[in-house]
């Protein structure tokens, strides 16, 4: 079976694959786009996206996809169901092999294949998704402006989430398992100096509750236990956020590519450009700390023109 050749394959189809692929496909370097096993990406799990520059009125994260999509296929670039499951970087061109067992040679590769929320694994947590449970505050706290909400978590992610919700919502409660907070010593006073955060110490969720209209779920509250006395408490609320960390979904590049100790691709200063020439990384994918569609983007395109400025290098 003879391989299939490609310039420029992207794999993910997130803000930043599809961005990626729209400036690679203007400089005809006729991208691939596979599309991976969340079409779309994280963005795809939410509702409404205010928070996106051109959209004033907002748009449905599936809705702008499907447009990042379109825009991209308008300039030439191919969109294909399904995943990469084998990457040898051992030598340019790259093969690659889907998991129908086409077999490609790719002269540069684009990863962005974003990152994977961690939630606590509760039946009624992924019931309430997109109808009170979310895991990213600044993509959705503005739909619980002066209402209570619940934060989930210890560390310096839980502890700037809640602080930010505050600023918005009428009561914040944190819901800290331990007795101690992980987050760094600022971070640490600056929840416990905010009147309208309340630290529940020492508790986990129990369950979530709420209502359901037809295709519409609506959270309520949540059922909380103590650690310690194993007695129950209920909160009523109207959000509930998961913020005890992300997981990149970068597996498929371990001992290929350079990480840190969590697994987010290391990019060069300044650059998407992996410690593989040729290989490079856009997106919640490296990048652990902003994690907004907006700058998945912009790295999208960071990563589309260093791919185009290698290829030409090449030819000079």
């Amino acid at each position: 079976m003879k391989e299939e050749k490609i310039e420029c394959l992207i794999i993910g189809s997130g803000p930043a694959g599809y961005t990626a692929a729209i400036y690679a496909a203007r400089a005809d370097l006729k991208p691939v786009v596979y599309q991976g096993i969340q079409p779309g990406g994280q963005l795809t799990t939410t509702t409404e996206v205010e928070n996106f520059p051109g959209y004033p009125q907002g748009i449905t994260g599936t809705e702008m996809m499907n447009q990042l999509k379109e825009q991209a296929e308008r300039f030439g670039a191919e969109s294909r169901w399904g995943t990469i499951v084998e990457v040898d970087a051992s030598a340019r061109p790259f093969r690659v092999k889907d998991d129908e067992g086409r077999e490609m040679l790719a002269e540069t590769l684009i990863i962005a294949t974003g990152a994977t929320a961690k939630y606590l694994g509760l039946e009624s947590e992924e019931k309430f998704k997109g109808g009170g449970v979310s895991a990213c505050a600044t993509c959705d706290g503005f739909f619980y402006k002066g209402k209570d909400v619940a934060v989930v978590g210890g560390g310096d992610t839980a502890a700037e989430e809640a602080t930010y919700l505050a600023k918005l919502c009428r009561k914040v409660y944190l819901i800290v398992r331990r007795d101690e907070l992980r987050a760094s010593k600022a971070m640490q006073n600056r929840v416990l100096n905010t009147p309208n955060i309340e630290v529940l110490w020492n508790h986990n969720t129990k369950e979530l509750f709420g209502t359901e209209t037809g295709f519409m779920k609506t959270l309520k509250g949540a059922v909380l236990i103590n650690n310690k006395t194993q007695e129950e408490r209920v909160i009523d609320i109207d959000g509930f956020f998961v913020a005890i960390g992300h997981k990149p979904n970068s597996d498929l590049f371990e001992g290929v590519l350079d990480m840190d100790e969590t697994g987010y691709i290391k990019t060069k200063p300044d650059s998407t450009a992996t410690n593989v020439p040729g290989i490079f990384a856009c997106g919640d994918v490296q990048d652990k700390v902003f994690r907004q569609a907006i700058t998945a983007a912009g790295t999208g395109c960071m990563a589309a023109l260093e791919a185009e400025r290698f290829l030409a290098a090449l030819q000079d």
